[in-house]
């Protein structure tokens, strides 16, 4: 059956014009970083991209080495894009990243010239398409010169393979050199990846969240649920399908300690007295700041994603509400 978009899509989904460019991104993008690879069902896929896009999400955030296996995720969401999406193709943003250990040998990860364009040929390889709207360099290179990245970023650009740049996980100081050199190349560099989450603030208290702003960067926030911890399964505990128990990479059990379930059941009292789940308030606390342009949400099916859009039904938050959020997480109390 020929899938065809709801007609209705863009109504309901606010977009947010991303730093100082002429691009907007929705208010939620879907990332790929879990549940796309070759351990994931095709067929949900297929559903959750089409949920996603039903439902206003342009925005598809993939990386090279994301699956698993890696570049699994960017295989299989470009069978959906190609026998699918096609037609939509001018209607996504399809962003990339390359940066993190792809393949052996000393070319196959961090920020040579050599590992960007191989690392984006491949990409597009596995995709099947052109080019993507967004390339990020994924992580700093501690030994790279930093004006060999922000060259080879630049011709790609130049040669089509990316319409814009991105920088994820840069530290402040590093962003600010990076966003000179590529603002003197007249690169269309608009936009930073970063972790941010109630219970993760240290893009904020590390000046980065200030530094991109200063730039006039967009801001696209990852892990927004803290890997989970927010979207209200380990309230009563750790479930068997739980990701601590099917995928122990990212999230440890060792972390789930008393302290954090008490401030997670006091966030989740809050949640419940604004309307909303617990992960709905999370992804409204972020998205509330002015600063932010999109939040990137995973899912393992699509009503998680059609779940997690109901959190545009209330993003404002009183003085009050946020204060309570700040004592629970940072000081316990609340």
């Amino acid at each position: 059956m020929t899938y065809i978009p709801d007609k209705n899509r863009y109504i309901k989904m606010p977009y947010k014009r991303c730093g100082d460019s002429g691009l907007k991104l929705p208010a939620l993008s879907l990332g790929l970083w879990h549940n796309f690879g070759n351990t994931g069902d095709f067929e949900n896929m297929k559903k959750m991209c089409f949920t996603a896009f039903d439902s206003g999400i342009t925005h598809f955030d993939l990386a090279d080495n994301y699956g698993p296996p890696e570049g699994s995720a960017e295989i299989n969401f470009g069978k959906i894009l190609n026998s699918d999406l096609k037609s939509y193709r001018d209607e996504l943003v399809i962003s990339t990243k390359a940066g993190h250990l792809m393949w052996d040998g000393p070319y196959g990860d961090f920020g040579s010239r050599k590992h960007l364009i191989s690392g984006l040929d491949q990409s597009l390889k596995r995709m099947n398409i052109d080019y993507v709207d967004v390339f990020y360099h994924h992580r700093p290179d501690p030994e790279t010169p930093l004006e060999e990245t922000m060259l080879a970023l630049s011709g790609i650009v130049k040669s089509g393979k990316a319409l814009y740049i991105g920088l994820s996980k840069y530290p402040p100081d590093l962003f600010k050199q990076a966003t000179k050199i590529l603002n003197e190349l007249k690169v269309p560099f608009i936009i930073s990846q970063n972790r941010y989450s109630i219970l993760d603030r240290t893009f904020e208290e590390s000046k980065a969240l200030e530094t991109v702003c200063e730039c006039k960067k967009g801001v696209i926030v990852f892990s927004p649920l803290a890997q989970g911890l927010l979207s209200g399964r380990y309230l009563n505990g750790i479930s068997s399908d739980s990701r601590v128990k099917t995928d122990g990479r990212f999230l440890k059990e060792a972390s789930i300690t008393e302290e954090l379930l008490v401030k997670l059941k006091k966030l989740n009292l809050m949640a419940e007295k604004r309307g909303q789940t617990l992960a709905q308030m999370a992804l409204a606390w972020i998205y509330s700041k002015k600063e932010i342009t999109s939040v990137l949400i995973g899912a393992s099916k699509p009503a998680q994603i059609t779940e997690n859009i109901r959190m545009l039904e209330n993003i404002s938050f009183s003085e009050e509400e946020l204060t309570e959020i700040d004592n629970i997480v940072k000081n316990n109390r609340g």
